[in-house]
């Protein structure tokens, strides 16, 4: 069993930044660790993923050259840094672990076990 615990978030405005963590717990070395995300009245999204090792990381293309995953193994958390925040941003964010191993990274939140409860990300106009 993995235990996930997402913190970070809050009220920026629009083009101001966040850095949101997500501590992990629990069972190691899942191999990958997803971020998603869920506005009001919308499915839950990918938003991006990294692979455990901390090597290469995946994202939506709409967060492209904003968002930036990364690995502190030390710490076991992953960071989802989030530059250039619109208001279409805003949202529920959540961290999900998988033990998927195929080739092609898992962008399907089916694909991810274990989640976090989310935390509260707001930006303003």
């Amino acid at each position: 069993q993995v235990q996930l615990v997402e913190s970070g978030g809050g009220l920026v405005q629009a083009g101001g930044s966040l850095r949101l963590s997500c501590a992990a717990s629990g069972r190691p070395f899942s191999t990958y660790v997803g971020w998603f995300r869920q506005a009001p009245g919308k499915e839950r999204e990918f938003v991006g993923t990294i692979h455990w090792s901390g090597g290469t990381s995946y994202y939506a293309d709409f967060v492209k050259g904003r968002f930036t995953i990364s690995i502190d193994n030390a710490k076991s958390t992953v960071y989802l840094q989030m530059n250039s925040l619109k208001p279409e941003d805003t949202a529920v964010y959540y961290c999900a672990a998988t033990y998927y191993t195929g080739i092609v990274y898992p962008n399907e939140k089916g694909t991810y076990a274990y989640w976090g409860q989310g935390t509260q990300v707001t930006v303003s106009s």
